[in-house]
């Protein structure tokens, strides 16, 4: 434990104050399954209109996972699969990427700060209009090729502030 910190106290945030810390950042960790074991990449991020949007580039590991979960469970089927699938909407998704994105600003010296995750479905951006204005807004943070978008739907959101002062306030005297 540091003893040279002050008392710091803990304070949930709700989620309009969660996604308004979100917003005062632009780097942030991405984390999703890849593999079966979890994948952690940092990215840049904006919110637009309450999604995380980031951008990314084609072999990706995440984009991929997004664009395969938007194509319907028959196309990704082997032709060996022994049990038909089942019937669903033309262009229905198969199955939805659960990723969770974590954002932080916390000072290394007196360890206070906020830290905010989101917890939700992520889908790859498709219209050319979005793409472009997602290329506008937000810029790579490495040089590279980043021609897709990724768009996570916030299904949890959740955030702590460390702040100053005691754990556990002091009861008052009678």
């Amino acid at each position: 434990m540091d003893t040279t910190a002050p008392p710091r106290r803990r304070v949930e945030l709700t989620r309009a104050q969660s996604l308004r810390l979100l917003r005062s950042v632009s780097l942030g960790r991405v984390v999703f399954t890849r593999r079966a074991l979890p994948a952690i990449r940092p990215v840049n991020h904006i919110v637009d209109g309450g999604h995380i949007v980031i951008r990314t580039h084609e072999g990706a590991a995440l984009a991929g996972l997004a664009a395969s979960a938007q194509q319907p469970m028959t196309a990704r089927q082997p032709a060996s699969a022994q049990q038909p699938a089942p019937a669903q909407p033309p262009g229905a998704p198969g199955r939805r990427v659960v990723v969770a994105y974590e954002a932080d600003s916390i000072d290394p010296v007196t360890h206070l700060g906020w830290s905010v995750v989101v917890t939700g479905y992520c889908t790859l951006v498709t219209d050319p209009d979005e793409l472009a204005r997602y290329a506008a807004l937000l810029t790579p943070w490495w040089d590279g090729r980043m021609d897709y978008a990724v768009r996570i739907r916030p299904s949890l959101v959740t955030g702590v502030q460390l702040l100053p002062g005691c754990p556990h306030p002091p009861a008052q005297a009678r």
